[in-house]
């Protein structure tokens, strides 16, 4: 990614005469080293729109940009392999459930976020 922001910003600079960063903030890798932190991972992304308010929670489900009505709602593309994350649920209704339990944390932990000390 740190290739791709590089070459990118530097392609967009030179085209508009420009100089400078491009991306606000760097991104950011952590590798995933236990199950239990892949299912949280998976909630996190899941719950990204709601936590962003670009829909509402009761409408995740449905939110076509997502992978998650994937996981709940039944069929996938042949390329979205979701049986590792399933596996750990007795059903897609329980992880349905463990996503939404924390969805009003999520948002109010995005609300304080820049309050933190890195």
């Amino acid at each position: 990614m740190r290739k791709f922001q590089d070459s990118y910003a530097k392609y967009f600079n030179t085209k508009f005469s420009r100089t400078g960063v491009l991306f606000q903030h760097m991104f950011k890798a952590v590798r995933i080293e236990t199950d239990e932190q892949l299912i949280h991972v998976s909630r996190y992304i899941h719950l990204n729109p709601a936590t962003a308010y670009l829909i509402e929670i009761e409408k995740l489900r449905y939110y076509p940009w997502s992978s998650y009505p994937y996981y709940v709602n039944g069929d996938s593309p042949i390329y979205l392999s979701k049986e590792q994350i399933l596996s750990f649920f007795k059903s897609p209704e329980d992880y349905e459930q463990f996503v939404l339990d924390q969805a009003d944390y999520q948002r109010e932990l995005d609300q304080v976020k820049h309050l933190a000390l890195e």
